[in-house]
Formats: C-alpha cells, structure tokens, sequence
C-alpha cells in the first residue's frame, strides 16, 4: 500500500467521523460544528482519545465510557465504509484532481443516502453547494466531464424527476418522491455526467424496485409503501463512480454487435 493509499484512509475516517455528526445533527436543525461531539444519552462530551474513528468503538466495546449506553454500530461502519471508499479511490486514481473530487462527492452520497434512509429528507444543504462543487470540477485538469456536459446534466436530471413527479402527482394524486430527489439526482449529474447519471438512477430504480417486491412479498407492505429514493440513488452514484465505466461500455456493446 502506497503512501498516498495510506494518506487517504486516515482522511476517509476521520472524514466519516464527520459525516457521522452530518448524519446525526442536519435533520435536527443542529450545527455540525458546535458544540463537540457528545453522548447522546447522558450529553458527556466525547473526549479526544474515545473519538478515534473505529478504535475507540472497539475499545469502549460500543458503549458510552460515563454512561455505559450502548453506542449504534452505525458510527463505525460509516467512518470504515468511507475509509475504505477513499482508499478504493486512492489506489485506482492516484494523486489526481478527480480522486479528491469524487472523495468529497462519496462522503456527500453517503450522508444523503443514510439521513434519507432514517428520516425521508434529502437536505438542500448538501445537495446544492454539491451541484455547484460537481460543476466547477468540471473545468479541472483531466476531467471526464465537460462544464456544459456537467451543467446540462444537472438541469436535464432535475428537469426529468421534476416531470416524472408532475406526472405521478396528476395520475395519483400524491407525490411519487420527496422534492430533494430531483436536486440530488441534479448532482449526481453536475459530477458524472449525463451518462452517469442516467445510470445511477437505473441502478436507484432497480434495487429500489427489488427491495420493494420484497417488502411486499416477506414482511406484507403495501405496494404503496414509500421508499427512500435518496438511499438508491446514492448506492446508484457509488456504483458508478467504481464500477460505470465497465458497465456502460457493457451495455454499449449490444448496440455494436
């Protein structure tokens, strides 16, 4: 493992340390940055030697050190699954501008994907500085993605859900999706392109419609029942970001052949 593989593993887990508290506080209406991290059972402040990403979780044993409550294996699962995404990263970009783009881009999915999976809510201010951060990467060095490819992307993206939803509202009567769903496929277009996006929300509409049916046939839901669209749509962007090349070259193929 390369220094710079190395470097970018520490950072990933101290970035998911981060996101933790993203996923935490934005939909209560809290900072993110203030005060310090806290239990949130008995409100004692987090101490810097029980706030190391992954190893303080293993070495509380998952508990509170005042307290004793238990502490939800979701905080280390993040800060490995983004360490391990910046490490996956590091190792099949290297030191380029891209890697730290899509580094900053994954950890953005990942809060998006994980707040929507709990609370319904995809929260604007994630997903527009991200439209914005996807669009001025556009003109960096090496990018795959043009300025107007990046910025057609992310109109055409919002455009399309904004009308699907129209669509479904006049036919059903409600709302197919939340209005965060179109603003984060917007991003997910502002930083993989018009491609990468239509992908991400194939991948979205796939396993959402499989998790459905098996909703529906093992636990009784309503074919009604709503699903986190935000959760789909970020697992669509990871799939794409390490796996949309081979996929869409692929699909490509049947229409060569």
């Amino acid at each position: 493992m390369s220094l710079f593989e190395l470097q970018a593993l520490a950072a990933g887990l101290v970035v998911g340390s981060f996101a933790n508290v993203c996923i935490h506080r934005l939909p209560r209406g809290e900072s993110v940055v203030t005060p310090r991290s806290r239990c949130p059972q008995c409100a004692s402040p987090i101490g810097v030697a029980d706030n190391v990403p992954v190893l303080s979780y293993l070495a509380l044993r998952g508990r509170c050190r005042r307290c004793g409550v238990r502490i939800s294996p979701r905080y280390p699962a993040v800060e490995a699954a983004n360490g391990l995404l910046y490490l996956a990263l590091a190792a099949s970009l290297g030191p380029a501008p891209r890697a730290f783009v899509l580094m900053a881009f994954t950890t953005a999915v990942l809060v998006l994907g994980l707040i929507d999976l709990e609370h319904q809510l995809l929260h604007d201010v994630i997903t527009l500085p991200g439209i914005a951060v996807g669009f001025a990467a556009s003109f960096l060095p090496g990018s795959p993605v043009s300025p107007p490819g990046s910025f057609l992307a992310a109109a055409c993206g919002f455009a399309a859900l904004t009308a699907i939803n129209v669509v479904y509202r006049a036919a059903r009567g409600t709302d197919g999706f939340g209005g965060g769903d179109p603003k984060m496929v917007a991003m997910i277009g502002a930083f993989l392109g018009w491609q990468g996006a239509l992908l991400a929300v194939f991948v979205a509409s796939l396993t959402g419609t499989l998790v459905g049916l098996g909703l529906v046939a093992f636990q009784g839901r309503s074919a009604r029942h709503k699903l986190p669209l935000g959760t789909f749509l970020a697992l669509g962007a990871l799939v794409v970001i390490f796996a949309g090349d081979p996929l869409l070259s692929w699909y490509k193929g049947f229409f060569r052949g």
